[in-house]
């Protein structure tokens, strides 16, 4: 099997706040893996910076052998002159704008004639030079490199963003459900789909054929996604109509309509009762036979123990274990992580 999710040194500090310390974890494909630990042990922040909502500190994560993340183009490098030379002009006129509207205005101005604007914009480059080298160039120059840099550290800091990820194959949902309660199931699914639409703007507005097949075949998608769920039969309902086991379900049906090759799922056990558990344990098992890789958050050793091909167990933002079910439920430090007894190593 090759490797789809490495986590190498992955470190997030927050100030004086070390949540993760030299992370590392390497998810197979095709397998269930499972992340564990007590509260506070750091685990939602990595998944947090796998996805992209953190950058991390030092480390890096890779999917498919790959460092997602936004290429420097010849459009984005054109895009920085422009940035640079838009400055460079606005900069200049605000600083002579009391003489350009002196010159331009004041003194072509006639009343109860139209403005001459070829007279006025004509003015410019001689108000621009009588005010001096460092009035204009100067300026000039230093406002385009402050805008060029300003672009280029904005851009730096978009480089990994979620929406990136999303694009790339990794899917997740959230600890605490994150649904468009007014909106039914169908319509959320469909939000999930959103950057495989082809139809932009223009075709949204007139609304020619294409966009009717889209749409016919997007809706299609989603009841199946909604069936494979066992969440068809509700396709109409609003969501927040949905039990809470149910709303976990249409969380998971749509993050998998973004057509992932691996899905992060965060506590999808919380608050579900026995039953809903051993139906969860059944999707996720469905989910990874599609050929989806699954990596999961999870308290209920239940559903870890019973789904799990391996397990990494994370205490005080380290890794201090990782291995199959069996090696986990037998290791001493990883029962003293959660019932907290004494150790001696």
């Amino acid at each position: 099997m090759s490797t789809i999710l490495e986590v190498r040194d992955v470190t997030m500090r927050f100030g004086g706040l070390v949540a993760n310390e030299r992370v590392n974890l390497a998810v197979q494909s095709g397998e269930i893996f499972a992340v564990i630990g007590p509260n506070g042990a750091g685990k939602t922040t990595l998944f947090n910076a796998i996805t992209g909502i953190y950058e991390p500190t030092e480390g890096a994560v890779l999917f498919d052998g790959h460092d997602v993340r936004r290429e420097w183009t010849p459009r984005v490098a054109a895009t920085g002159f422009a940035v640079g030379v838009a400055s460079a002009v606005l900069a200049v006129l605000a600083l002579n704008v009391t003489a350009l509207w002196q010159a331009a205005v004041v003194g072509k101005y006639v009343y109860g004639q139209p403005f001459p604007w070829g007279e006025a914009i004509a003015t410019v480059p001689g108000t621009l030079h009588a005010a001096g080298f460092w009035a204009t160039w100067g300026v000039a120059i230093a406002a385009s490199l402050v805008g060029r840099l300003g672009f280029g550290a904005i851009w730096h800091s978009q480089r990994r963003t979620p929406d990136l990820i999303a694009r790339s194959g990794v899917a997740r949902t959230f600890q605490n459900i994150r649904l468009f309660p007014e909106m039914n199931l169908v319509e959320n699914v469909l939000v999930g789909m959103d950057q495989h639409f082809r139809c932009g703007f223009w075709s949204c507005l007139l609304r020619p054929p294409w966009f009717w097949r889209e749409r016919a075949t997007m809706r299609r998608r989603a009841f199946e996604l909604l069936k494979f769920v066992e969440l068809d039969r509700y396709a109409g309902d609003l969501a927040r109509a949905l039990p809470y086991g149910y709303q976990r379900r249409l969380e998971i049906a749509r993050a998998l309509a973004t057509g992932p090759k691996l899905i992060l799922l965060d506590e999808p056990a919380a608050g579900m009762n026995p039953a809903e558990s051993a139906d969860l344990m059944r999707l996720i098992r469905r989910i990874r036979e599609s050929g989806v890789t699954v990596v999961l958050i999870e308290h209920d050793m239940k559903v870890v123990m019973g789904i799990s091909d391996r397990i990494a167990v994370l205490q005080y933002g380290k890794k201090i274990a990782e291995g199959t079910p069996e090696q986990i439920r037998n290791d001493p430090v990883c029962i003293a992580a959660y019932l907290g007894t004494e150790v001696i190593q």
